[in-house]
C-alpha cells in the first residue's frame, strides 16, 4: 500500500486501485492499524501524476540519518577527512557496535517529489546521498519505507567531522518521497537503490547498490535511535548511502537527481 500526501489530503494506492481522502490528518493516517478496513469509507481517486510536484510524505515527524553504514561510504568519508586528521574516525564508526545517528531535518526543511533541494552557498563540494528511509511509529515499530535524498556538503564535513551538522542540516537539505510504502513484510534485502544525476538532460553520474551491502540491520538502527528518546509523532530514519560520486564531482544548479528504489518508486529533485 502506497500513500501520497497532496495539497488537499491524501491518495492511497492499494491493489492497483486509488482512494482519495481528507478525513484524517496525515499523522493519523500513516499510523492507523486498520487502514485497509478504512479504505471502504473513502472515495475512489485518480492515479497520482508523478510528472507534477508532490508534497513530502511527512507530518510532525523528525528526520534522522545513519552514517557510514555501507563500506563505500566508509571509504569516501575516510578519504575526505584524511587531510583534517579525522580519517580513522570513520573506520572506527563502521566497525563499532554503536551506529552513527544524527538529526537530519525537521519537517519544514524537507521537500517532496519534484521539489527543489539546495546546496549550501559556502560549500564547494556537494553531493546527493540516495537512501532507503524507514518510518517508525511512536513506539519505534517499523511501519513503512520511503526514499530519502540526504544532501551533503562533503568539503565542510571533510574539513572537520565536528562540522557535520552544518554539512548536513540546512534549509531544503532533505528530499523525501514520492510516497510512503506501508508494508507488513520487511522489504527484500536484495532490493536495489539507484541514482542518476542529469545535467542539461544528459547523465553525468549514475550508480547502484543493494540492501545486501548495508552493514547494520533496521532493527539495530531503530533501537539505538529510540534509546532514551521519545518521538510522539514517530520518526523517519535514513539508513545511509552506498553510492558516492567520484571526488571530482559536485552538484550544480539545475542538476536533476533521480533516486529509485524497487517497490517504492522514483524520487526526483532539482537543485535550485
Amino acid at each position: 500500500m502506497k500513500i501520497y500526501r497532496t495539497a488537499t489530503g491524501y491518495i492511497i494506492e492499494h491493489q492497483e486501485r486509488f482512494y482519495s481522502g481528507t478525513d484524517l490528518t496525515w499523522d493519523e493516517l500513516i499510523f492507523r492499524e486498520d487502514l485497509e478496513d478504512h479504505l471502504g469509507k473513502l472515495q475512489p481517486g485518480s492515479p497520482v501524476d508523478l510528472a507534477q510536484p508532490i508534497l513530502p510524505p511527512i507530518g510532525m515527524q523528525e528526520v534522522w540519518a545513519s552514517g557510514v553504514t555501507y563500506y563505500r561510504s566508509r571509504n569516501a568519508r575516510m578519504e575526505e577527512a584524511k587531510s583534517a586528521g579525522g580519517g580513522d574516525f570513520y573506520d572506527r564508526v563502521y566497525a563499532a557496535e554503536r551506529p552513527e545517528l544524527f538529526l537530519k531535518a525537521t519537517p519544514h526543511r524537507v521537500v517532496g517529489h519534484r521539489g527543489n533541494v539546495a546546496i549550501r552557498q559556502d560549500a564547494t563540494w556537494s553531493v546527493p546521498e540516495p537512501e532507503l528511509t524507514l518510518l517508525a511509529n511512536s513506539a519505534g515499530k517499523l511501519v513503512g519505507y520511503t526514499i530519502g535524498n540526504d544532501m551533503s556538503s562533503r568539503d565542510i564535513e571533510g574539513e572537520n567531522p565536528l562540522y557535520l551538522p552544518q554539512a548536513k542540516v540546512y534549509q531544503r537539505s532533505c528530499g523525501l518521497g514520492p510516497c510512503v510504502l506501508l508494508a507488513k513484510e520487511p522489504i527484500s534485502p536484495s532490493t536495489e537503490i539507484s541514482l542518476q544525476i542529469l545535467r542539461a538532460g544528459k547523465t553525468v553520474f549514475s550508480g547502484a547498490t543493494a540492501l545486501t551491502k548495508l552493514k547494520r540491520t533496521f532493527a539495530t538502527l531503530l533501537e539505538y535511535l529510540y534509546r532514551d528518546n521519545v518521538f510522539p509523532y514517530g520518526a523517519f530514519l535514513l539508513t545511509g548511502t552506498g553510492i558516492v560520486p567520484p571526488d571530482e564531482f559536485t552538484l550544480q544548479q539545475q542538476d536533476e537527481i533521480h533516486i529509485s528504489i524497487a517497490g517504492i518508486g522514483t524520487l526526483i529533485n532539482t537543485v535550485g
